[in-house]
């Protein structure tokens, strides 16, 4: 762990080294592009040639889809069923709904809002099976109405997924569900192969590969985000429990490579506590491998002059999530401006949000949170313009659209209005 204070000399370049860089690595972006031309080109042959030689199950192209219904314990079905129904209900109240009004000329304008008719979500395998993430996509793309609900997730090097997870796709509304992963799954879903027709959108967080698989594809398919790994940023002030701090932090840890974790405070007896706390709680966790890693590379605590100055670093970090753990904990997240999702107060660990709360736990990551909201089931709904004049309303209109077609030049503009008059 990096302990840093704000009476250190070198501070502010510190804070400049801890930003992460959304650029794809340059071997990587390579990779990708060759994988998305070879399945592009030739289809099932290419994605089983990737697939096994990145350590996956030799398959046929028939063996790609699964199917059947697996059995669960009880109290995986009861958890699945519980988050579901969070996840559907927040996901119902956030649809866009079809509206009109009319204009100052008297025409009748409005949006028309219609669920995409086929969409692709990978759901990633790696180090867990993440079930959590087969509800919070799968499900907002049936809350909006999706008919062709395609799932592509990796399976193991014996060709299983992970029966709870194909459960909870299932009974999230997955129509399809492909045990393909990685970059070659972005390329099937984008261009189509002969086992797996394309879609029209592409939904879901993955690694390095599947991420900048998703940012090579934009254009021929549109894409939600690009979620990478895990990042969380705690903002405390001396009223917090150091324990539950450490043990939020040590969470987002254990996603392992790649995850960014920050602590930020005003207290220095308060930093220390949790740094002590940290190292406690570390021992008795089971990802140590991955623990590791992050709390060496990629791990943070931070001694700052206030919480304004905190406020303004994690701004300017754009963490996917920011826990606040402070007296006035609504002040300082009305002044929050860049993260994914805001944990309020300290009885709100980040798991909430990461298995049931709600909204979903698909966020924008890598400092992208300037520029980019989570995932919405309204990213599931297609936008249409609809615009109606009647002849009244088109002569009111008439001078200005004359204006602009002489303005721009564009004489054959202004004659398509004026010629219902002529």
């Amino acid at each position: 762990m990096r302990i840093l204070r704000h009476s250190d000399p070198n501070f502010p370049s510190a804070l400049d080294a801890l930003k992460r860089q959304a650029e794809a690595d340059p071997q990587v972006e390579k990779t990708v592009r060759e994988i998305l031309h070879a399945v592009r080109q030739v289809g099932d042959s290419a994605v089983l040639d990737y697939t096994h030689r990145f350590g996956g199950p030799r398959l046929k192209p028939k063996e790609f889809r699964l199917t059947g219904k697996p059995e669960v314990d009880v109290p995986t079905e009861e958890a699945v069923a519980t988050a579901h129904a969070n996840v559907l209900a927040f996901a119902r109240k956030s649809l866009r709904e079809n509206w009109t009004m009319k204009n100052a000329q008297g025409g009748l304008v409005g949006e028309r809002y219609d669920a995409f008719q086929r969409v692709g979500i990978y759901v990633p395998g790696g180090t867990a099976p993440l079930v959590s993430t087969a509800v919070m996509t799968v499900t907002l793309a049936a809350a909006a109405g999706v008919p062709e609900i395609v799932v592509t997730t990796p399976a193991g090097a014996d060709g299983q997924v992970n029966e709870a997870l194909h459960f909870a796709l299932g009974y999230c509304g997955a129509t399809e569900i492909y045990r393909v992963g990685g970059a070659q799954a972005i390329a099937a879903l984008a261009y189509g192969t002969q086992s797996i027709p394309g879609v029209q959108k592409i939904f879901g967080p993955g690694n390095a590969y599947v991420v900048e698989a998703k940012r090579q594809v934009f254009g021929k398919v549109a894409i939600d985000l690009l979620p990478g790994p895990s990042e969380i940023l705690v903002l405390a002030d001396a009223s917090a429990n150091p324990s539950w701090i450490a043990a939020d932090l040590l969470a987002q840890a254990e996603h392992g490579k790649g995850s960014s974790i920050l602590f930020l405070t005003n207290s220095a007896k308060l930093l220390k506590t949790v740094e002590t706390e940290m190292i406690s709680q570390l021992a008795t966790l089971s990802r140590q491998e991955h623990l590791a890693g992050v709390l060496d590379r990629g791990c943070a605590l931070i001694l700052v002059k206030s919480l304004k100055d905190a406020v303004s670093i994690a701004n300017d970090f754009a963490p996917e999530h920011i826990a606040l753990a402070t007296r006035d904990d609504n002040l300082i997240a009305s002044q929050i401006r860049t993260s994914g999702a805001i944990f309020l107060g300290g009885w709100s660990p980040v798991a909430a949000g990461d298995f049931l709360a709600g909204p979903s736990h698909t966020l924008p990551t890598g400092g992208a949170g300037k520029c980019f909201a989570g995932l919405t089931v309204d990213m599931f709904q297609r936008r249409t313009s609809l615009i109606r004049l009647d002849e009244k309303s088109l002569k009111r209109s008439i001078p200005t659209i004359v204006r602009f077609s002489q303005i721009e030049g564009l004489d054959a503009h202004g004659r398509s209005a004026t010629i219902r008059f002529d």
